[in-house]
């Protein structure tokens, strides 16, 4: 059987593992939300190790580290669309956020993080004095 090769077909299908399509992002998708006092982002990462997961902050900056095995070169693949080796996904978080208090919980192949709202950044009443007018008397 002849098989003929597409280059456009092939650049396209290399470009769609590398950086994605919107309906199947390539590397870490994500969800953030605030619910309350806190904000919440989950990261997708079927199939890892939670061994394998590492979590950084540094000043407003959280990356997170994965990695997937390669596979067995000895199978016979058919298809291979799941990202392998080391794959890292940085958040530039706002000032608003207390990132000395961020708590991570990875399963079911989603890592949640629950970072809270810090307490500068909270809403709050400020108390209004009332101040007394001088009365000076006028003398004419």
């Amino acid at each position: 059987m002849l098989m003929r090769t597409d280059p456009f077909r092939d650049l396209d299908r290399l470009t769609q593992q590398v950086f994605g399509t919107p309906a199947r992002p390539a590397v870490m998708p994500m969800d953030a939300w605030r619910d309350g006092d806190e904000f919440f982002v989950e990261f997708d990462l079927p199939g890892i190790d939670p061994d394998s997961l590492d979590l950084d902050v540094e000043r407003n900056v959280v990356t997170v580290r994965a990695s997937r095995p390669e596979l067995d070169p000895g199978r016979s693949m058919i298809a291979a669309e799941r990202t392998r080796g080391v794959f890292s996904r940085q958040l530039f978080l706002g000032e608003n956020l207390d990132t000395d208090q961020i708590r991570a919980d990875y399963r079911d192949g989603v890592l949640r993080l629950s970072i809270p709202i810090a307490e500068k950044a909270k809403p709050r009443k400020i108390e209004i004095t009332r101040a007394e007018p001088d009365h000076q008397a006028i003398n004419a």
